[in-house]
């Protein structure tokens, strides 16, 4: 195999500048650490709460705006058994980010919170809300592992690269500048990302439209050419199917760190929603050229180009769309903007996630429940170990999982199904308790788990209506996701509720989860 050196010197800058960037916020970061009247590990995490709203706009779309999000955008919109009304991701981020920015966003920083599990342990206790600390670290992980597996799949396939050589590059780079700067220096870089992102793809999008393979997209959009019109249908027995992933993009994209953090390091609660709210619109917008690009491969007669006779949904490689249209639609000068996309894409949320997670274990499990008389010092040690080793646990799965994105799209849903009942409850209705928030979790967690997983044939325990079998696999077509959740939400206000009652004598209800000692509030 040939490397594409052009392209690997190419990369090599763009690496070498994002490290440029992110050692110049470190030096800012301290210098902003020298006025600011609080602890260092706050400093790191929520960068003084002094994030400006330009800076949180755009740092906010970065981190939305992965490589798993432009390449799923992509490939979505390209296969021919789903199309662009199955592709709900960009115009769902734009609901997510509002609905957070509107209900979320003004709560969560009014309380001056540090992390997303902060109300929880005020409200449950220190040991008890850990619970919800496994959904959020492990999706945190998956997420990860899964951008950085897009951009060595990426670059093998334009730039003839070894993709685990791209992998392990790219998560240390990432991890560099985030150890050496923390939140400072993860929102100016997502700055840059962000411009290359924009300027990569959509310098490659007219090539791609105009190569002679390409029938019109308007044409192929509601009309079989090369396969089924990209715009795509949604059958009556696949409504309930669709409403499920709807919401759970919606709703499970809220109780995510990697967005509270920037809410949180706003400096002013009108900026957290502002932020919030924009940047909705900003990763919406930013969808447009997946989608664009993925209409176009579905246009394409690739017998016409140098990659074969057959699609690439024919033989398996739907998943790798992307790279495929910058690397034959493209020419070669110009699909190394794409792989510098990609690339710029990967890098802005993996910073985000290995932040998210080492600010979440530092501060609510080792200083709240391991170390809490830890001093500051051995606290920032404690954060800089845990990003290595988030980063280590993410690369070793991109590298030698083949169902990552598998495993993504799990941990995203115990996020919708667990974590985001819960931070309604936790934020909404006073009289939620330990017992109910306990009950509740299980709840929804056993209601998912019983609804099988066909990509890891988990057999399904309970079979929802409407459902079918495939290869011996229980295809569910009913909402069971979305009523899991909502199962988990009502489990925990009802128990809650009925703990509280005042009991005529002789009933006695034994529970030790009903109310702890409320704790001091973190005021950084």
């Amino acid at each position: 195999m040939t490397i594409n050196i052009a392209g690997a010197v190419s990369m090599a800058s763009f690496y070498l500048l994002i490290l440029t960037v992110g050692i110049w916020a470190a030096k800012r970061a301290k210098k902003v650490e020298r006025t600011y009247e609080g602890e260092g590990p706050e400093m790191v995490m929520i960068a003084g709460r002094k994030i400006g709203i330009t800076l949180g706009i755009l740092t906010t779309t970065a981190t939305w705006v992965g490589g798993a999000y432009i390449n799923g955008t992509a490939e979505m919109v390209y296969r021919p058994d789903a199309g662009l009304v199955w592709t709900v991701a960009p115009w769902t981020s734009l609901l997510c980010l509002f609905i957070g920015g509107l209900f979320f966003a003004k709560k969560m920083r009014a309380e001056r919170y540090v992390t997303m599990l902060d109300p929880f342990q005020l409200r449950y206790g220190k040991q008890i809300a850990s619970l919800v600390f496994v959904p959020a670290i492990i999706g945190e992980i998956f997420w990860s592992a899964a951008i950085l597996a897009a951009l060595g799949t990426t670059s093998s396939v334009i730039l003839d690269l070894d993709k685990n050589l791209s992998v392990v590059i790219s998560a240390c780079v990432a991890m560099i500048y985030t150890l050496l700067g923390g939140l400072y220096s993860v929102a100016y870089t997502d700055v840059v990302q962000l411009g290359c992102i924009f300027f990569g793809l959509w310098l490659c999008v007219p090539f791609t439209i105009l190569n002679h393979a390409v029938t019109s997209i308007k044409i192929t959009a509601v009309k079989e050419v090369h396969q089924k019109p990209w715009l795509g249908k949604i059958d009556e027995s696949l409504i309930g199917k669709w409403i499920d992933d709807l919401l759970l993009m919606v709703l499970g994209g809220i109780p995510w760190q990697a967005y509270f953090q920037r809410v949180l390091a706003s400096s002013s609660i009108e900026n957290a929603q502002t932020l919030s709210i924009a940047g909705a619109f900003g990763g919406c917008i930013m969808g447009i050229p997946s989608v664009l690009i993925g209409s176009v491969a579905a246009s394409t007669d690739w017998n016409q180009t140098s990659y074969g006779s057959q699609s690439p949904y024919e033989i398996n490689e739907a998943a790798m769309i992307l790279p495929l249209v910058l690397r034959y639609l493209c020419p070669p000068a110009v699909s190394i903007f794409g792989i510098g996309a990609i690339a710029a894409a990967v890098m802005s949320s993996t910073d985000s996630s290995l932040l998210s997670s080492s600010s979440m274990f530092t501060h609510n499990i080792y200083r709240k429940i391991v170390r809490p008389k830890a001093s500051e010092k051995e606290i920032l040690y404690a954060m800089k170990t845990t990003v290595l080793v988030v980063t280590v646990l993410a690369t070793i799965l991109a590298l030698f999982t083949n169902t990552i994105y598998g495993l993504y799209a799990l941990s995203a849903d115990l996020v919708y199904v667990i974590l985001f009942p819960q931070l309604v409850c936790v934020l909404y209705i006073p009289c939620v308790n330990r017992l109910g928030f306990v009950t509740g979790v299980l709840t929804g967690a056993l209601l998912r788990i019983s609804g099988g997983e066909p990509l890891f044939h988990f057999p399904a325990v309970i079979h929802f209506p409407g459902g079918y079998f495939q290869d011996s696999d229980y295809i569910q077509t009913f909402p069971y996701k979305t009523l899991a959740m909502l199962c988990s939400l009502i489990v925990t206000v009802t128990l809650s509720y009925i703990s509280k009652l005042k009991w005529p004598e002789g009933y006695v209800i034994a529970f030790n989860l009903t109310e702890i000692p409320s704790e001091p509030r973190t005021t950084a």
